[in-house]
Order: C-alpha cells, then sequence, then structure tokens
C-alpha cells in the first residue's frame, strides 16, 4: 500500500502538533513545513488555524502561501481547512472589519450569534461538543465527503466566535445547532473542504474524518 503524503501548513499559527498526530494515527506521511514546493507537491494539504482571521491571513500573504494556496487547489490538490483555516477558505471575514479570505468558496465570515432566537444569551465563543446536523434544505449525501459513515448528531469539539457561511447552499455539507441558531460545520466545493470543528480533537468520529480526508 502506497502511503499518501499530507503537508499541514506552518504559517505560524495552528495546532500544528494535534493535527498531525490525528493524521499519522490513519498512516499518513505527514509533513509540517513551510517550505512552498514542499507543500506544492503534497497529495494533500491541511491548512489549520487558530486567532484572529486577519492575523492569519496577513501571515499567509507575507510567506508567499495565498497564490500557492490556488495554484495547488487549481490542480487539484485536496485543501482542508480546520477551523479559522475553514474561515480562510470564504471571501471575506467581518471580524475586526473587512479582511479578504482566500475566496475559493463564495460566501462570508459572520460572527456567531449571541442571542438565541427566543432572546437568550448564549456564550461566546462557542466551545465545546456539539452534535452534526444536516443542513434543513436536506438531501445532502455525505457520501464521498469528510462525514462519510459518520452519524448525524455525532459530537464533535468546537471552539470559534465567527462562523464561515458559504453563498451557495450546495457548498454546505453539515451544521450544528448553537442555541436554535444554525452553525455552518462542514463546507466542501469539489477538492476544497472546510471544518469548523477540531476533528484532531474530536476523538475516534474526528479521526474517522481524517481518514476519509486521506481518501478523498
Amino acid at each position: 500500500m502506497t502511503l499518501k503524503t499530507v503537508t499541514v501548513i506552518d504559517y505560524g499559527v495552528g495546532n500544528l502538533l494535534s493535527v498531525r498526530r490525528g493524521l499519522e494515527y490513519n498512516d499518513a506521511l505527514v509533513k509540517v513545513t513551510g517550505d512552498p514546493e514542499e507543500i506544492f507537491q503534497s497529495d494533500r494539504v491541511v491548512l489549520p488555524g487558530v486567532g484572529a482571521f486577519a492575523d492569519g491571513m496577513a501571515e499567509l500573504d507575507k510567506r508567499d502561501f495565498i497564490s500557492l494556496i490556488h495554484d495547488l487547489t487549481s490542480k487539484g490538490t485536496p485543501l482542508l481547512g480546520i477551523c479559522l483555516g475553514m474561515q480562510f477558505l470564504l471571501d471575506e471575514s467581518e471580524e475586526f472589519g473587512l479582511t479578504d479570505g482566500l475566496g475559493l468558496i463564495s460566501g462570508k465570515v459572520t460572527a456567531v450569534p449571541s442571542n438565541a432566537k427566543d432572546g437568550s444569551k448564549l456564550k461566546i465563543p462557542h466551545i465545546g461538543w456539539n452534535n452534526l446536523v444536516k443542513p434543513k434544505e436536506g438531501g445532502v449525501s455525505w457520501k464521498g465527503t469528510l462525514l462519510e459513515d459518520t452519524k448525524e448528531d455525532s459530537a464533535l469539539y468546537f471552539v470559534h466566535s465567527y462562523m464561515a457561511q458559504p453563498k451557495d447552499s450546495k457548498h454546505l455539507i453539515a451544521g450544528c445547532l448553537y442555541g436554535d441558531n444554525f452553525i455552518p460545520a462542514v463546507i466542501q466545493s469539489e477538492n476544497v473542504i472546510g471544518c469548523q470543528f477540531h476533528p484532531e480533537k474530536s476523538g475516534k468520529i474526528g479521526l474517522q474524518m481524517l481518514k476519509n480526508f486521506l481518501n478523498i
């Protein structure tokens, strides 16, 4: 069996060690690197991230990674954005003013609502375990996605104050409910995939999702 090579992009931001261990658990050959050539030549690429959107995009820009990410996704390399990395995939973020994203999936990053629809207060950031639900539109198949063989209502670990809202519902694979607000949890456009939760911190279910990414 030929092992898949996966590069975790090191741009000075992100939970790199946990992501690496999660991929290695699934027998991937993992490199954590900021070397553009190694990133471009990899079979698959993971874009992690924690912190503020503008700071993260500035780090990507400083290292000339924005054009690199566009080039590798254009040639069909599967890309997985985790947490802030998922938010980078969209056109722009409203966090601390408007900041351009990568524009790989049309949409905008907005604040997680601090109130439920009945007016009750919600804690921000949204931290902890939450359950997957399918979008209201329904009919979205999880086969061939990050969520293949994942049961609806599976619990995953979230830590975030902003959420990625794709413009086209066809890019929305799954979400969760915070209070009674729908929060996008997984988005995908062809080989570009994002998850708002941390699969590397979500136990066996999260590890299965990383395995699924290796087979996309």
